[in-house]
């Protein structure tokens, strides 16, 4: 559950090369640095950027006046997919179940992400981009299916599947996506996914996934916005 206290508890996840700080209640709202502190500053400095996402959901969020309103309470170890640039660890609370309300929170704030990037990509559609590490030079479309074909192998980590419809338009699997993407999390909080695949693997958390598909949203959102000459 969210915390009522002016306070925004925040987890680290602390690689060789790049940290990550993550906001407990707030998935998607995640940055990263060198160190800690930077990774902290860079959380701070995204605050307004998250707030207007946050808006499209019509959820209460004030960004924080100073970043000493930030609380570090859990520092995890990265990996080499901490430094590659990727968030892949989750604080303990990610392990504790989703009620309806939660749910439905989560729900409406993954389309409040998902539609900060759909609208980034029709404000980049036309323009130049600029190329560099920021994106790895990918062009829009690239990027794009890239986005696309991420979250598909999210709905499997979730233990969902998203299977082709010959004849389906690009618009027409977008929402189909989206909507299985809503529906697996639903099936999820209310247990109805197996915690292990058929090989033992670990299933990620209903709170891991949103937490990890809103950052890849807003991730490349911002990059969008960002590499538009």
């Amino acid at each position: 559950m969210m915390s009522q206290s002016s306070q925004i508890e925040i987890y680290l996840e602390i690689g060789k090369k790049r940290t990550f700080a993550s906001a407990i209640d707030w998935p998607g709202w995640c940055r990263s640095g060198r160190d800690e502190a930077l990774a902290l500053q860079a959380l701070y400095d995204y605050a307004p950027r998250y707030a207007s996402v946050i808006q499209l959901a019509g959820l209460a969020f004030q960004a924080p006046a100073e970043p000493s309103a930030f609380v570090v309470v859990e520092r995890i170890p990265g990996d080499a997919t901490t430094d590659f640039g990727t968030p892949g660890k989750f604080p303990s609370s990610d392990t504790t179940p989703v009620d309806q309300i939660e749910l439905q929170r989560f729900q409406e704030l993954l389309k409040a992400c998902w539609s900060a990037f759909d609208a980034a990509v029709r404000h980049a559609q036309g323009k130049q981009l600029q190329k560099g590490p920021r994106g790895g030079g990918r062009d829009l479309e690239r990027l794009v299916e890239h986005v696309l074909g991420a979250e598909a192998g999210y709905l499997s980590a979730l233990g969902a599947k998203l299977k082709a419809n010959p004849g389906e338009s690009p618009d027409e699997y977008l929402e189909r996506s989206r909507q299985v993407v809503l529906d697996s999390l639903a099936m999820a909080a209310r247990g109805e996914m197996p915690a292990q695949g058929p090989r033992g693997g670990v299933r990620w958390s209903p709170r891991y996934f949103v937490r990890r598909m809103a950052w890849h949203a807003l991730d490349h959102a911002w990059e969008l916005e960002d590499r538009i000459l």
